[in-house]
């Protein structure tokens, strides 16, 4: 098996808060952008650093629609749950085959994502408000 084909990159996809609910009862859908951007910096990995911006990004935003409480619950929850060493589709990196650890991309590695960040951008548009590349 050839290396290219190794590192491939799966297309984007959004669980949106995973096993959270998306928003509050009387709003259902209050911070779901929010954890749709996290998705997409997961999606990509890095480095260890980009993790930790990734989720404090979640937090903030989350914070934004008036949810402190909850997003720093959320927080508790994404640096627990979304480890690169568990094999979840919501792990740093989910876009890689499993396991792909923290780490700088490779520059072939960066050519995907961005490759896949600009189809996405043609085809879901709000998703490009959502977050930039890398």
């Amino acid at each position: 098996m050839s290396s290219a084909y190794a590192n491939q990159l799966k297309p984007f996809t959004s669980d949106g808060c995973s096993a959270f609910p998306d928003g509050t009862f009387e709003q259902n859908t209050l911070w779901l952008n929010c954890c749709v951007a996290h998705d997409l910096a997961y999606w990509q990995g890095g480095t260890y650093q980009q993790r930790k911006d990734a989720d404090n990004e979640l937090k903030a935003c989350v914070a934004g629609v008036g949810e402190k409480q909850i997003a720093s619950l959320m927080l508790a929850g994404v640096r627990v749950g979304g480890s690169p060493f568990f094999p979840t589709t919501f792990r740093w990196g989910y876009g890689w085959p499993y396991p792909k650890l923290y780490g700088q991309l490779t520059s072939e590695e960066f050519k995907q994502v961005n490759a896949q960040l600009e189809q996405l951008k043609r085809k879901r548009p709000n998703l490009a408000a959502l977050k930039k590349s890398i």
